[in-house]
């Protein structure tokens, strides 16, 4: 497990949702992971269904701090992501997301859009 300052104390139970999470990922998510897996975005790398704090991160490149998350309908207008939007960048993250509908019916826009955002570190 990398060491980094962001790095926190997962809790077995958290762990084992993550891995299970993996397995049961969504459309969207086995998409984008495709993409972003292995280096294949430019060479950043990306950890998906990573825990952090009381949160389960869909995906994330610890060295940009940026999170990724793939959204459906469900989290429109949503009050408990802007929670965690303020305490991932309360603890230096930065978060993008984006629609299930965009990545898999625009992979390349959310793609370019996503490496705009890594460029910017």
């Amino acid at each position: 497990m990398p060491h980094t300052p962001l790095h926190q104390f997962v809790r077995p139970r958290q762990r084992k949702h993550a891995r299970e999470m993996r397995r049961i990922a969504t459309d969207a998510e086995r998409k984008i992971w495709l993409l972003l897996r292995d280096r294949r975005l430019d060479g950043f790398k990306f950890r998906r269904q990573v825990p952090f704090g009381p949160y389960i991160l869909d995906f994330v490149c610890f060295d940009r701090k940026l999170v990724v998350e793939v959204d459906g309908g469900q989290h429109a207008d949503s009050q408990a992501d802007k929670v965690r939007d303020a305490h991932l960048q309360a603890s230096g993250l930065r978060v993008v997301r984006y629609w299930n509908t965009d990545v898999l019916k625009n992979p390349d826009g959310v793609l370019t859009d996503l490496l705009a955002r890594l460029a910017a570190k």
